[in-house]
């Protein structure tokens, strides 16, 4: 896959250019209270804490115990509305690639445990992306002049579809979920979004997988009734690892480039927590200082689609992100789906538990 070709860049909607930009309002955050440690999980295997540090830079992964998917999503959907001062939003939106149930979605439960009422909500589930597939999309709800206020949340419980016998993939996952509401601003002012990179290579769909559960299986199964499908995640792991930096590293230099900034000018750069390798890589191929690829990977794992906006409202909240600072947001994984953008941090709020 040749990430480095640029997509054809398409005309700003009409109301991007009247200069009407989604603007974040406040952010929240929550992962669960379990604490799952290298020692714990893998007993008296010979491949223990030091090398999972190394191999992967995480010590400790959040687990939910009694909780799923919409549990985590109400919880910092909740923060992210009283850290915004909002009690109403037009939409909701939940990306995730762990969800509750096949059907029905998400988002409109999430919507009326919240007291949100009967506002728009759906899905969406992009990977590891869809946090960044979803700014991208209420972005353009705000811009186009039909929503005011949108609330995006990214949950996974990643660990519900995790093989209990493969501790490898449990090592490097975690759970929790990010929340962000975005209101309608103007375009260019500091928390307004800039413009998005988003791209897909399907032709790797297999990369990254949970093979059964859906249509395709459930039919071969029906032809087939000895054919099994594994309800876990499998992971080509070096395949992923070798274009995720690539991958990252092209979509936030288009991203800047799209914004009219240079990749020196970057203060901050808030990625997906895959891999803390994955995070150096990053760092080097964008002739980055370190420590300006932000990371907590070591005490939460990879929590999928909510890794970026816990990540954010966690750095808002400890102050590690202040006004004034020129950050782009990337993300990379399954379908395989990237995505980035950037914003000039503003002064906002954001509430974190758990952390």
């Amino acid at each position: 896959m040749d990430t480095s070709a640029s997509p054809p860049v398409l005309p700003p909607a009409p109301a991007a250019a009247s200069g009407r930009g989604a603007v974040l309002a406040g952010l929240g955050a929550y992962v669960p209270p379990r604490v799952l440690t290298n020692a714990e999980l893998c007993g008296r295997r010979p491949l223990g804490d030091e090398w999972i540090r190394a191999r992967i830079g995480v010590a400790n992964r959040r687990v939910a115990d009694g909780e799923a998917t919409v549990d985590l999503a109400v919880r910092a959907g909740r923060h992210a509305l009283t850290a915004a001062g909002a009690s109403a939003v037009d939409a909701v939106v939940l990306a995730t690639i762990s969800p509750d149930r096949l059907l029905p979605a998400g988002a409109p439960e999430v919507a009326a445990r919240l007291g949100l009422g009967t506002v728009p909500a759906f899905d969406i589930a992009s990977g590891c992306s869809g946090f960044l597939y979803g700014l991208g999309l209420a972005s353009s709800m705000i811009t186009s002049g039909a929503f005011e206020r949108v609330l995006l949340v990214a949950s996974d419980v990643f660990s519900a579809f995790l093989d209990p016998q493969d501790w490898l993939m449990a090592a490097i996952f975690g759970d929790g979920a990010g929340a962000v509401v975005l209101c309608a601003g103007e375009a260019g002012a500091p928390g307004s979004l800039g413009p998005f990179d988003l791209g897909s290579d399907g032709a790797q769909a297999d990369l990254l997988e949970v093979p059964g559960g859906g249509a395709r299986a459930r039919k071969r199964q029906l032809a087939s009734p000895g054919e099994e499908f594994s309800p876990y995640f499998r992971m080509d792991g070096p395949a992923v690892r070798k274009q995720a930096v690539v991958g990252m590293c092209d979509s936030v230099t288009r991203a800047v480039d799209r914004a009219g900034w240079l990749l020196g000018d970057l203060d901050m750069v808030v990625a997906h927590q895959a891999n803390q390798r994955i995070l150096d890589g990053l760092t080097a191929e964008l002739g980055l200082a370190p420590g300006r690829v932000l990371s907590h990977i070591e005490q939460y794992g990879n929590t999928a689609a909510a890794s970026v906006p816990v990540l954010l409202a966690q750095a808002a909240a400890a102050g590690t992100l202040s006004p004034g600072l020129r950050v782009a947001l990337t993300a990379y994984g399954a379908g395989l789906a990237w995505g980035s953008t950037t914003v000039v941090w503003p002064e906002v709020r954001a509430v974190a538990e758990g952390g």
